[in-house]
């Protein structure tokens, strides 16, 4: 593990690297192009006044020959006509020129430069994508075992999982789906709807409270009040607490319920939350301002709904004694967590050629390491072979007390006597009785 620790690490730092460079250029980007694109706004602006002056110049000079020509003269007409069909054309001075091409030669030279440093960019940007498929791998399928999901038994129990999953958002009718697509056993299916049936109403709780609705809630601790308060949860207070104070955001025209309803629910709380009591009885004193103009805005924010609905769900889940997540989401969750040392360990077995000590094991080849909330029961090593209890390999416990697995129990016996390795208690094998955890 502490290989494949460092591997990991290696691969992070090698991205990060990569993706620090990137930002540093984006940064050097945005500092340069803003001043180019200063730059050559400012050039326009010069453009269009050289530009404007010139008009304004050819405009003013412009001679009207017809009143120079005396109509006595017989030439007259002839030179009239000639100024009408060859009027002389407008010419820009050699400065104006001068300025009008100058001005487009810098604006076209910070256009090619911010076309080139954008060129650069996409390049660093391509190569933070290379560093990564270098470092990491990308088909996760090299961590799975098709063959697990060719038996249609574990495919049922597979769609099982997920229409439990499904009734424990709220969606039956995407589990009924489910179960009647797969043909699901009717017993099996009738178990699904069962055991979720209790989680599928903390959930309609809880949803209904982070919308702001504490009827259901408050109708539930009623229910459940005794077990809650020998759980010492602190789920009835945080509810009444918003209550009340939904109540109180009212304003002064709510003043008299908020007092009835703080009275009527408050009374039961005073022991275990003696200084929280006073502090929403300090409300009341900014009633005509109103509380979010107040100090005590914090207890009508959104976190304390937030932190509200998941007190309810943690609690009324261990009240219940179900858990607060689905089956579905704890082994996609803990497979996410395993799946980077599994590749590690993977590309390791691979390079020396040992992958078939993976192949048709019912159990990973390192240990994983998983948080506290993944875990719902003990897990046996045996102390002699060092291995973890299987089905196959059951832990058993010897007349004398000491545990050991069903592999060490044939090991150490001679026929059917065993003199256990942990105290010199000689005993019949076949006494040794199977445990479970």
């Amino acid at each position: 593990m502490a290989s494949s620790s460092s591997v990991e690490l290696e691969a992070i730092s090698a991205v990060e690297k990569e993706l620090d460079r990137v930002i540093n250029k984006f940064t050097e980007i945005k500092e340069n192009a803003a001043a180019e694109i200063n730059d050559v706004a400012t050039l326009l602006e010069e453009l269009m006044r050289a530009l404007s002056k010139a008009e304004q110049e050819m405009t003013g000079s412009t001679i009207n020959t017809g009143t120079q020509v005396d109509t006595d003269d017989p030439m007259a007409d002839e030179a009239d006509m000639q100024v009408e069909m060859e009027p002389s054309p407008p010419r820009l001075t050699d400065s104006q020129i001068a300025i009008i091409t100058e001005a487009l030669q810098k604006a076209n030279e910070k256009l090619q430069r911010l076309s080139t440093n954008h060129k650069e960019l996409h390049g660093a940007v391509s190569k933070v994508g290379k560093v990564i498929d270098r470092n990491f791998i990308s088909d996760f399928t090299a961590t799975t075992r098709t063959d697990a999901l060719q038996d249609g038994e574990n495919m049922m129990l597979l769609n099982k999982v997920m229409a439990k999953h499904y009734c424990r958002q709220g969606m039956d009718d995407v589990a009924r789906l489910l179960i009647e697509e797969s043909n699901m056993p009717e017993d099996m299916a009738r178990e699904v709807f069962e055991s979720e049936s209790s989680f599928a109403e903390i959930y309609r709780i809880w949803k209904a409270i982070q919308q702001h609705n504490l009827k259901p809630a408050l109708e539930w601790t009623a229910r459940y009040s005794n077990e809650l308060i020998a759980k010492n949860s602190s789920l009835e207070f945080k509810l009444h607490r918003l209550a009340f104070l939904q109540i109180i955001s009212r304003g002064m025209s709510a003043q008299t319920e908020a007092i009835v309803y703080a009275r009527n629910n408050f009374y039961k709380f005073v022991d275990r939350f003696e200084s929280e009591i006073p502090n929403l009885m300090g409300c009341f004193i900014y009633l005509p301002l109103g509380i979010e103009n107040s100090p005590y805005k914090h207890l009508i924010s959104t976190e304390m709904w937030t932190e509200a609905s998941y007190v309810f769900l943690k609690d009324a889940c261990n009240t219940l004694g179900i858990s607060k997540n689905s089956a579905l989401s704890v082994v996609i969750n803990a497979g996410c967590t395993a799946l980077t040392a599994l590749l590690a360990i993977k590309q390791v077995m691979q390079s020396r050629q040992v992958l078939n000590i993976w192949c048709g094991r019912d159990e990973l080849p390192i240990e994983i390491d998983l948080d506290p909330e993944y875990r719902y029961h003990s897990i046996f090593a045996c102390p002699i072979l060092r291995q973890q209890t299987t089905e196959e390999n059951p832990p058993k416990k010897l007349t004398c007390g000491h545990v050991i697995s069903n592999d060490a129990l044939h090991k150490l016996s001679n026929g059917h006597i065993l003199k256990c390795p942990y105290c010199p208690v000689e005993q019949n094998a076949d006494e040794a009785v199977r445990i479970y955890f």
